[in-house]
């Protein structure tokens, strides 16, 4: 028997909307690698286990910040059950399992689901984006979602994919029931309104950027998966929980706080920034993989002087 939502969805019975809807902060973690450029498991777990005490909501295994689409099939499946045994139970787990066909997709995605993740993440195919349209996209996030053991949230990252799906499309792959949310990176408030909107309150839309963390809220997303929270998960909750409050003179302050570190390890100088920032916390950062190009000092120095003037200081981490 199925239950429908307000916009037309339908779930199981006996699953709460509450239990379905992704929401919280949640850190898309960075993936750890040695000199020698291959997967550090230490570094990964001690990383892990310190989020994992932490205030985040939870992780996000094989995100953008995890450098996802430069590991291999085998090493993404060392990062899901390191990270998923890492964390141990104590915090929501997301896993990336986009892939450009259907097929890998769907099979990533019962890999993570097997190894204990909570819901899979699934970017959009882009490759062949000029020939895919409304159709074929819908055809794929259904295919994924029907096969999939785990609930699946759709992932726009337009700047890196050059895929960015209409509020419109968005609806109709939220109709299947195992599609309950969506991550947008795109950090334009109007787009994200009407996502919200049109999919109801029974789908969950989280910030893709801490940029833009407090707009969202305030226009009634669920969350945010935010790369700022690898380095200060703590300021992040202070963000939404003060949104949630109703503090807005408060939210306000700390969102525009938040800007300008959250611009050195994304927009500014991404993977390489955070992970910059990162050891400069005292967390394992480490180097990125290639193509990826570590920064050079003057670049890695204004990322840590960012870092300090908005007072992001130091954790500690086993």
């Amino acid at each position: 028997m199925a239950m429908e939502g307000s916009n037309g969805r339908a779930r199981t019975h006996g699953q709460s909307a509450e239990t379905m809807i992704p929401g919280g902060v949640l850190a898309p973690v960075a993936t750890t690698f040695g000199t020698d450029g291959e997967f550090d498991v230490a570094a990964f777990r001690a990383n892990l286990d310190w989020y994992s005490r932490s205030r985040l909501d939870g992780i996000v295994l094989l995100g953008s910040n995890g450098e996802f689409a430069l590991l291999d099939t085998s090493e993404k499946e060392a990062v899901i059950e390191a990270g998923i045994e890492a964390v141990g139970g104590r915090k929501t787990v997301m896993v990336g399992t986009g892939a450009e066909s259907t097929r890998a997709t769907i099979a990533l995605t019962r890999r993570a689901a097997a190894a204990g993740a909570d819901f899979a993440l699934v970017v959009t195919p882009h490759y062949y984006s000029p020939r895919y349209d409304h159709a074929a996209y819908l055809a794929h996030y259904q295919a994924v979602a029907e096969a999939s053991p785990i609930p699946v949230i759709i992932y726009v990252m337009a700047a890196y994919t050059g895929v960015d799906l209409a509020p419109a499309l968005v609806a109709d792959i939220a109709r299947h029931p195992n599609v309950v949310g969506i991550k947008d990176s795109g950090g334009n408030a109007p787009r994200v309104a009407e996502v919200i909107e049109r999919c109801g309150p029974e789908f969950g839309v989280l910030a893709g950027s801490a940029s833009f963390l407090y707009p969202a809220l305030c226009l009634g997303a669920t969350g945010g998966i935010v790369a700022l929270g690898n380095l200060t998960p703590d300021l992040c909750a202070d963000l939404r929980d003060l949104t949630l409050a109703g503090d807005h003179a408060a939210a306000r302050a700390l969102q525009l706080r938040l800007i300008a570190p959250n611009a050195a390890v994304t927009s500014r100088f991404g993977v390489p920034g955070l992970k910059v920032a990162m050891d400069a916390v005292g967390l394992r950062g480490g180097p990125p993989r290639l193509p990826h190009l570590p920064l050079g000092e003057n670049d890695a120095e204004e990322v840590r002087r960012t870092l300090r003037e908005a007072e992001i200081g130091a954790v500690a981490v086993g």
